[in-house]
């Protein structure tokens, strides 16, 4: 047996890194009986069957320490959310929504602003003042001009990373300025839809260098988190932690129209973003309309 990382999944082809090299390999249909699907970045043991043409089959798959619904990846521990500062404009709700999916998992997670450059409006102060104030890292960059991209290359440095936002902010940009032996296919923003055009077709684990390993994920225009429990939302709005202990109904306040809420007092204080209260009672609602549909 040989252990190694899937790379990449293509069509239920697994290409999984080892030591002796890149084997494309099926998984076994034990995994389709027990349903689990093979995630790229999944620690994995394989039987070779052909040395020659490095082909094998999956026997093992290990315990993940994270794993995330979308984009689809595994073992990751950090996330950088990228946003364009301008075509398309940053969508507050959509990037709360994947901070949320990423808190859930425990990922560090850095805020990248591309295209900067263009940012005439300065969307990106905005941001920053947002989220800066929430606890997380923000990095502008603009790939035109490379503001930024020394500091995003250090902070990723020795990690394994997911870059993942909408279509069109220019995830694959940003990793062909990293690192420029990457090649990625980029495209252009429809100028019908308004928004990216998919070029990347499905996730892939690269190596930047012996330490350093970051995944190209497709681009989407919207994320759902109906899997989250509601009472479990405001765990991953962090802001919230320092105020809730000081919330008469302390335990059982999930800080929307109960009496003597701290955390309704801090948004009204602005201490708290409006923005990010707004997403958080955007997203309860969702996911309970959801489970009344699913009732």
């Amino acid at each position: 047996m040989l252990k190694g990382r899937i790379m990449k999944g293509i069509g239920g082809f697994y290409y999984i890194d080892t030591e002796n090299g890149l084997y494309e390999c099926k998984a076994r249909g034990i995994f389709r009986k027990d349903k689990v699907t093979p995630l790229v970045g999944d620690d994995v043991e394989i039987q070779v069957l052909d040395e020659e043409s490095k082909k094998g089959v999956i026997e093992k798959i290990f315990d993940r320490k994270s794993e995330l619904i979308r984009p689809s990846i595994a073992n990751v521990d950090t996330a950088v959310i990228v946003f364009a500062a301008k075509d398309p404009d940053p969508s507050f709700s959509l990037l709360d929504r994947f901070i949320v999916l990423a808190e859930k998992e425990n990922l560090d997670i850095i805020i990248c602003i591309n295209k900067v450059d263009a940012d005439e409006g300065k969307a990106f102060e905005q941001v920053k003042e947002i989220y800066e104030k929430c606890g997380y890292p923000i990095i502008a960059i603009s790939t035109l001009t490379g503001e930024g991209l020394g500091e995003l290359r250090e902070a990723i440095e020795g990690r394994t990373v997911v870059f993942s936002g909408p279509s069109g902010v220019g995830k694959s940009s940003i990793l062909n300025s990293i690192d420029k032996n990457l090649q990625l296919k980029t495209g252009d923003i429809s100028k019908k839809l308004g928004r990216g055009k998919h070029t990347t077709r499905h996730a892939e684990l690269l190596r930047l260098d012996e330490h350093t390993t970051v995944a190209d994920t497709p681009g989407f225009s919207s994320l759902t988190v109906n899997h989250i429990a509601e009472r479990e939302l405001k765990e991953y709005f962090i802001e919230f932690t320092k105020y809730e202990e000081e919330c008469r109904f302390f335990t059982d306040c999930i800080h929307e129209s109960e009496p003597g809420c701290a955390v309704k007092d801090a948004v009204e204080n602005g201490e708290i973003s409006q923005i990010r209260y707004e997403s958080y009672i955007q997203l309860i609602n969702e996911i309970r309309d959801s489970n009344r549909r699913y009732k």
